[in-house]
């Protein structure tokens, strides 16, 4: 019985642990019309993502834009007026730190690095307190 105590109290600490993020570095740059923009690093919030945004307009050229953006954004189209243009804004976003360097692809987001470590944690955890008792 004391066993199953220490595995469900190492579970209920990883459970506590894994949903701690830390903020994210993401490049930022304003609407521009270059094809490339290095951009400057920026700290983003909470939920949030790194992106990339295309921007296209009838007879003139591409914009891009980078910064961060709230996850449940990612992927829509917007329109942005840029120099008295409409443009139609879509958001390619990324989960890492600085990925957004380059347009990522669309990909499944796989679990960041601190959800990772937290997991191991608690399941290493759960069996120290087990080989204890």
């Amino acid at each position: 019985m004391c066993r199953c105590a220490s595995i469900y109290l190492g579970l209920v600490l990883m459970l506590i642990l894994a949903p701690m993020t830390l903020t994210k570095e993401c490049y930022y740059c304003d609407v521009t019309v270059a094809h490339h923009c290095v951009g400057i690093p920026m700290t983003c919030g909470e939920e949030e993502d790194c992106y990339v945004g295309r921007g296209t307009a009838q007879g003139v050229p591409g914009i891009i834009k980078k910064g961060c953006i709230k996850a449940i954004s990612c992927g829509w189209p917007q329109s942005i007026i840029h120099l008295d243009i409409t443009y139609n804004l879509t958001t390619y976003c990324c989960p890492g730190d600085l990925c957004n360097v380059i347009q990522p692809r669309r990909a499944p987001k796989p679990p960041d690095a601190t959800t990772a470590i937290s997991v191991a944690a608690g399941l290493l955890l759960a069996l120290l307190i087990c080989w204890l008792l």
